[in-house]
């Protein structure tokens, strides 16, 4: 058996499990991504497909995640009026600053994913069991680098 068809059984039979343990966890979004990726890969578009979706996927994931938050603005479910009454609530304040922390957090966890392999696998990995076993939302490499960056940090101050 030559490497790469070692390397194509592996990598099939890793998306295949994610698959099963999708599907028992009922996550839709885990199964749809990995239909595509095994699709592209069955298809033998995977060596430039794959690398371009590594390279992009994330600003288009970002990108439509803007897009659904800015819909309700969009349809005019929310406008200035809405805006200005929310920051009369404590709620509405711990929202903006919790928003502005995460986006710090995801802007050294974007310098962590590309610096870092190994840490990009363990927190891949830690996203798809949280996806699949708690139904959480496939948000958590770039979050989970940013902490874990923010913490490197932390750790190598006092060190």
């Amino acid at each position: 058996m030559k490497e790469g068809e070692k390397m194509l059984n592996e990598s099939v039979l890793f998306l295949v499990l994610l698959l099963v343990i999708g599907f028992f966890a009922k996550n839709s979004s885990l199964m749809i991504a990995i239909a595509v990726l095994l699709a592209l890969k069955v298809g033998g578009l995977d060596t430039k497909a794959f690398t371009f979706i590594q390279s992009k996927g994330i600003n288009w994931g970002v990108t439509i995640i803007t897009i659904a938050v800015l819909a309700p603005i969009a349809s005019g479910d929310i406008g200035f009026r809405d805006l200005t009454g929310a920051f009369k609530s404590y709620y509405a304040w711990i929202a903006l600053i919790s928003g502005m922390l995460v986006a710090l957090l995801a802007k050294g966890g974007v310098k962590l994913l590309a610096d870092d392999p190994q840490i990009t696998t363990a927190l891949v990995l830690g996203t798809i069991l949280s996806v699949s076993i708690f139904k959480g939302v496939a948000v958590g490499p770039l979050i989970g680098a940013g902490i874990a960056y923010t913490a490197m940090r932390i750790y190598s101050f006092f060190t």
